[in-house]
C-alpha cells in the first residue's frame, strides 16, 4: 500500500507519516510545501526508511500534483496540508483561502482524474481522506457536543476556509464518485507542535519565565486530543472508513484555556522548580475576535465503526508533552528564535 500524505512535515501530518511507516508497514510519499510551520526534523525517525519518500511541492500547483499521482500511483491520499492557525487567519486570510480551498480543489481534481483511470479493482481500493477541524461547526452551548450531522457555522476565516474544503470534498464524492472520507477533529496537542499554538507556546514561555497570555477570562473550552491518538484514527479511516461519510475524532477531555495553562505551570513547577510558582506569570489579554466559547466532540461513530478511541488521558498526555519540550530544545529552537518569537498574533491593527 502506498499513501500520499499532504502536509506531512506539519504537526499532525508528521505523526501520521511516522505511524504509517513504523507501525502500519505502509509506504508513504510525503508532499509538503515547507511553509513556516513545517519541520522535516519531525520525520527524522523514518527519514532513512525505504518506505518513506519526500516531495516538496505546493498543492496549488496542478501540474506538479498531476505528476505526483502519475509517478507514485498511490493507493490512498491523506490530505492534511492546510493553513491552520486562527490568529494568523484574522490578519492574513488570503493564504487560508488559497491553500485550504484552492489547494484542496486542485488536489481533488488530480485525484479524480487519477481515480477515473484506475483499473476496476484499484478504483475500489482507493480512498481520499480529507482531514478537517471541529471549528467548522462553530460555538457550542454548555451541554451539546458536535456530531457528524451538526450544521456548519464557522466563525473565523480559518474555519470558514476549512468548511468550504469539506463541502468540496463531499461534493466531489457525490458528483464524481471520488471515494472521499472526511474527518473533523478536536484540538490536538503533543510533541512536534509549532510553538504558536496554546500548549507549546505556554510551555516554552513558562520554561523561560515569560508572561503567559490567556485570551479574555480564559473560560473558552476546548476538547483536547493527543496527536498520536488522532493519527491512529486517520489511519483507521484508510481501512474502515466509508466513502461519502464524516467521522468526528475527540479526546473526551474538555478543559478551559485557563485550566490548561495552570496545569502546564504545575507540571513544570514539579519537573523544573524555579524561584516562583509559574502561575504568577499568567496574564489576561484582549480576547481573539470571534472567539468561539466551547467545542466538544461526540466520537461515538468513530468508536462504533472504526473501533477507535483515545488511549491517553489529558493529564498524562500533557505531562509527557511538557517533558518532550524540555528534552527537545534542538527541535524547537529555530522555530522559537528565528521563525516565530511568541509575540501576539491575530489582533486587528486598531487593537495593537
Amino acid at each position: 500500500m502506498r499513501v500520499l500524505v499532504t502536509g506531512g512535515a506539519g504537526f499532525i501530518g508528521s505523526a501520521v507519516c511516522r505511524q504509517l511507516v513504523s507501525e502500519a508497514g505502509v509506504t508513504v510519499v510525503n508532499v509538503d510545501k515547507l511553509t513556516y510551520a513545517a519541520n522535516l526534523a519531525s520525520l527524522a525517525s523514518i527519514d532513512g526508511s525505504s518506505s518513506y519518500r519526500f516531495e516538496q511541492h505546493d498543492i496549488c500547483d496542478q501540474e506538479a500534483v498531476d505528476r505526483l499521482f502519475a509517478r507514485w500511483e498511490p493507493t490512498a491520499v491523506i490530505h492534511l496540508a492546510a493553513e491552520s492557525h486562527v490568529d494568523r487567519s484574522i490578519t492574513g486570510s488570503a493564504k487560508f483561502i488559497t491553500t485550504n480551498i484552492i489547494g484542496t480543489y486542485t488536489l481533488m481534481e488530480a485525484a479524480r482524474r487519477y481515480h477515473d483511470r484506475l483499473p476496476d479493482e484499484r478504483r475500489k481500493q482507493f480512498r481520499f481522506v480529507h482531514v478537517s477541524t471541529d471549528e467548522v461547526y462553530g460555538s457550542l452551548g454548555s451541554f451539546d457536543r458536535f456530531r457528524e450531522d451538526t450544521p456548519y457555522r464557522p466563525s473565523s476565516p480559518y474555519s470558514a476556509s476549512k468548511a468550504a474544503s469539506d463541502h468540496l470534498a463531499l461534493a466531489w464524492h457525490k458528483t464524481y464518485g471520488l471515494p472521499v472520507v472526511v474527518s473533523n477533529c478536536s484540538n490536538n496537542y503533543g510533541p512536534f507542535q509549532f510553538p504558536e499554538k496554546l500548549i507549546p507556546l505556554t510551555i516554552l514561555n513558562a520554561i523561560e519565565y515569560k508572561s503567559l497570555p490567556v485570551y479574555g477570562d480564559g473560560s473558552n473550552v476546548r476538547d483536547w486530543l493527543h496527536v498520536e491518538d488522532h493519527a491512529t484514527g486517520l489511519i483507521r479511516l484508510l481501512f474502515k472508513g466509508r466513502a461519502g461519510e464524516k467521522y468526528n475524532f475527540g479526546g473526551n477531555s474538555e478543559r478551559s484555556n485557563l485550566e490548561v495553562v495552570t496545569q502546564i505551570c504545575d507540571v513544570l513547577d514539579r519537573l523544573r522548580p524555579g524561584l516562583a510558582a509559574r502561575r504568577s506569570l499568567i496574564s489576561f489579554v484582549p480576547d481573539r475576535p470571534g472567539h468561539d466559547a466551547r467545542y466538544a466532540i461526540d466520537a461515538s461513530k468513530a468508536r462504533s465503526e472504526l473501533g477507535w478511541q483515545p488511549t491517553r488521558s489529558f493529564e498524562q498526555g500533557l505531562a509527557d508533552t511538557v517533558e518532550w519540550y524540555l528534552a527537545s530544545g534542538t527541535w524547537w529552537a529555530r522555530a522559537r528564535n528565528i521563525v516565530y518569537d511568541g509575540s501576539r498574533l491575530g489582533l486587528p491593527a486598531t487593537q495593537h
